[in-house]
């Protein structure tokens, strides 16, 4: 068994930090209020049906949530709001939501301004290692066109066509 301390571990992490991906909210409502998390770690899953899956940490509040309700959000952010990604990879429960606005749309928080959204129903939870990946039947989507945030290296950024 492999722990966080491990080499393995550590050339993973290093391998995984190498990889350019998007950077999204996932949101969801309990009991009336928002709530939300940053993750990197989301993909199409599949076009007919439109399916996504995104991984949420064991441990996670959104995770229970999202178990609960049987539904979510995924905020696609864009090359601007590099912020709000800071801002829900915090904890803090409701309080990443102080000060951002946010419509309802299928049940599900939309943050205003996103490259796209997808609101979701749960499909099915399957238990990864210290995450569970989530497949979601993708209800309503919408994109808005601006260029994504991505993570790479540790760092924001964006996609640039290669010339």
């Amino acid at each position: 068994m492999t722990t966080a301390s491990t080499p393995l571990t550590h050339r993973f992490r290093e391998v995984m930090a190498a990889v350019c991906t998007p950077v999204s909210v996932v949101t969801a409502m309990a009991d009336g209020l928002p709530h939300g998390t940053t993750v990197s770690a989301f993909a199409s899953l599949s076009m007919d049906p439109p399916m996504v899956l995104v991984s949420l940490d064991r441990g996670s509040d959104l995770l229970a949530i999202v178990r609960e309700t049987g539904r979510f959000g995924l905020n696609v952010l864009g090359s601007s709001q590099s912020e709000l990604a800071l801002n829900f990879a915090r904890k803090g429960g409701t309080a990443k939501f102080t000060g951002i606005g946010f419509d309802l749309e299928e049940t599900v928080p939309r943050i205003p301004g996103a490259a796209g959204f997808l609101a979701c129903g749960v499909a099915r939870l399957v238990d990864g290692g210290d995450h569970v990946v989530v497949l979601g039947d993708v209800l309503t989507a919408d994109a808005a066109g601006a260029p994504p945030l991505t993570y790479h290296s540790r760092e924001f950024g964006t996609h640039a066509a290669l010339g």
